[in-house]
Parts: C-alpha cells; sequence; structure tokens
C-alpha cells in the first residue's frame, strides 16, 4: 500500500504514468502475487496520513507500506516535531498491523534555510531508526536536480522523472516484497 502526497498520487501527469502505476506493472512483469493499493491523496500531510492509517491497515492489510508524507508539512511551514511524530505512528501502526513499512525521505530546497533543511531531511532518518523501518533517503534523488523532470510548478515531477522515481522506491522496496 502507498500511503502518499501528490507525487504518488499522478498529479498533472497522465493516469497510468506514475510510478506507482509502474510499480504495479513490474510486480506482475515479475510474477509477483502482490497487489498495489494506492491510498494517496493529493495535499495530504502527515496528520492527514496518521488520520487515515488506522482505516487503511484494517480495510486493505498491506504486507508493506510504502510513507511518501511530509513535503506538504514543510510546503504549508507545519510544525516539524509533530509531522516526525505523525509519520512514527504511521510507520508504528503499520508494523504492529504486521505490515513492513519503507519511508521516503524528502528535502526541501534551499531558501527555507539551512537549519530547517536540515531538521526536515534527518527527521526521516529519526524516524526510521527509531521505529525500525527501511528507508529511501532521498525519494527524489537523481531528479530534484534536473528542471526538465519536472512540471511547469516545478514541484511535481513529470512522466519522465516516473521511471527513475520507481527505482529510488525499488531500491528499498524489492528486500521487503
Amino acid at each position: 500500500m502507498i500511503l502518499g502526497d501528490s507525487l504518488s498520487a499522478e498529479y498533472g501527469i497522465a493516469r497510468g504514468s506514475g510510478w506507482v502505476s509502474l510499480l504495479e506493472r513490474r510486480l506482475a512483469r515479475d510474477g509477483s502475487k502482490h497487489r498495489v493499493v494506492n491510498a494517496s491523496i493529493s495535499g495530504e500531510t502527515t496528520s492527514g496520513g496518521r488520520a487515515r492509517i488506522e482505516d487503511l491497515l484494517a480495510r486493505h492489510r498491506p504486507a508493506v507500506v510504502v510513507v511518501e508524507l511530509g513535503g506538504n508539512d514543510a510546503l504549508r511551514g507545519l510544525d516539524l516535531g509533530a509531522s516526525e511524530r505523525n509519520l512514527r505512528e504511521i510507520v508504528r501502526w503499520s508494523r504492529e498491523s504486521g505490515a513492513k513499512a519503507l519511508l521516503l525521505g524528502m528535502m526541501v530546497p534551499p531558501n527555507y534555510g539551512r537549519a530547517y533543511a536540515e531538521r526536515f531531511s534527518s527527521m526521516y532518518r529519526r524516524v526510521a531508526t527509531a521505529e525500525q523501518s527501511a528507508l529511501v533517503p532521498f525519494f527524489l534523488e537523481g531528479v530534484a536536480e534536473r528542471p526538465e523532470m519536472f512540471q511547469h510548478d516545478r514541484i511535481h515531477p513529470n512522466e519522465k522523472a516516473q521511471a527513475r522515481l520507481l527505482e529510488n522506491v525499488w531500491s528499498g522496496l524489492a528486500a521487503l516484497l
């Protein structure tokens, strides 16, 4: 199950072209019995994910939960302490339900200031360590520094970036399946 925001909900790109859809096709091609539930919502925050996770876990009973949240918290200037607590609860509830968790780390642009950017990116390592979850340190690795891989808003990756995003996720996900 993917619990994410617009980066996983195919915002601004053709349906079926996002990294989650590419993951579904990869699993099917490889003969995997795993099915993918995309529970991502554009604009989702860590508090929104925390509010929905228990019901999603009960309804879908996933073996793995990929958590791609936090970017909107930063864009809105939300309290990082609250964001970290929300992520910890999401990962903990996932683990307690019997699912393995994979946390996808994010970074913020340098205009947020060095101290905030460091606190934000290190939040993912702290949560992964504290909750014993797998971590992809930077979900947008190989994409963030390439303007041609973004839509005009320079926030959302375009269709050209989706295969790279899948490879980034796969680097942490493969061992969990």
